[in-house]
């Protein structure tokens, strides 16, 4: 490892699917109400991607987005991560189709699949990369597709949160100090039956009966997801905070996984810290999983609200049980090295 090299968010960039579904909408379908939902978890309309649109395809959107911000061309990628739990199938891995689609031909690829903390862990892993001079310049992607996928429009315990979408950021060598200081990840599987999907894996396979009983939905037990989550968010920030030796009181923003606004809420509450620290898209996006800590980071770069040597920590939380954070010292185009 290279401690005098740092690694940093080059540029970013995210997509959200054109077909919205609210809460209007799910009234029609399921019982219950736009206000019911609105103040259980804050939501008032999702994107659902289209019926020819895999997840391949919002990765590549978000991460041509980020290419563009950033003016990278495709022959300057050498490493692509996507995380996502809603791959476009089995094999080749999602990573491996996005880096056909952006003709990146001289790209590593594999995929992660950390669910909501999905995006957390594919940053670590390539700042890792990066940092001790394997890769120059990283893609790393955080996709899923489980509203128009995944989800059991049946289920109202479920299908009131997720959303689709994707978020992307590439990554290059920075000056020592500045970008991704450190990660903090953590998983617990003996409690993984908080958050599943049976179905497609080689246990239960694809039979017209899982597919009969919607096996390949997700489904979710709310009490102990909120348990889980309202722990999970202020042990992951001062997780990654003791391991960078930084106080609370120094960090000026915090991106969390968009899961519930009251759980934002409660977390930021617990933190000691306003929600003016934080942003928020839960309204317009639902839950879209690990996606949702990159697009949220995406539109608060884009609104200014996060600048130069700001203090930033990302925060997701979600099915494994996995949590995770990164906290980063946020980089000026001139901490950038080559």
């Amino acid at each position: 490892m290279n401690k005098n090299r740092g690694v940093g968010i080059f540029s970013i960039g995210s997509y959200i699917p054109k077909k919205i579904l609210t809460n209007f909408d799910l009234e029609k379908m399921i019982d219950t109400s736009d206000k019911w939902i609105f103040e259980k978890i804050g939501i008032k309309e999702r994107h659902l991607a289209g019926s020819l649109e895999a997840t391949s395809d919002l990765a590549c959107k978000a991460a041509k987005q980020a290419m563009r911000m950033g003016n990278v061309k495709a022959p300057e990628i050498d490493l692509i991560i996507v995380a996502t739990s809603t791959p476009d199938m089995f094999t080749p891995s999602t990573a491996c189709i996005v880096q056909d689609k952006i003709n990146a031909k001289k790209a590593a690829c594999f995929d992660v699949n950390a669910a909501c903390s999905g995006f957390n862990y594919a940053l670590d892993i390539g700042v890792k990369y990066i940092q001790d001079g394997t890769f120059n310049t990283g893609l790393i992607i955080c996709a899923e597709t489980i509203a128009s996928h995944a989800t059991d429009w049946s289920d109202r315990d479920s299908c009131i949160y997720f959303g689709d979408g994707a978020g992307a950021v590439i990554l290059r060598p920075s000056k020592p100090g500045k970008g991704i200081i450190g990660s903090y990840l953590m998983s617990d599987g003996s409690r993984g039956d908080a958050i599943r999907a049976f179905a497609i894996g080689s246990k239960y396979g694809i039979t017209s009966e899982t597919v009969r009983d919607k096996l390949h939905c997700v489904s979710i037990n709310g009490k102990k997801v909120w348990r889980f989550a309202i722990k999970a968010f202020p042990e992951a920030v001062n997780g990654v905070l003791k391991k960078g030796k930084v106080a609370i009181e120094d960090i000026d923003f915090i991106i969390s996984h968009q899961a519930n606004i009251n759980l934002i809420k409660y977390g930021m509450k617990k933190l000691g810290l306003p929600m003016s620290k934080t942003y928020t898209n839960i309204d317009r996006y639902g839950n879209t999983g690990g996606p949702s800590v990159a697009i949220a980071l995406d539109e608060a770069v884009r609104l200014k609200k996060i600048k130069n040597n700001d203090l930033v920590v990302l925060v997701g939380f979600g099915s494994g049980l996995t949590w995770g954070a990164n906290l980063i010292r946020w980089n000026g185009k001139e901490d950038f090295i080559r």
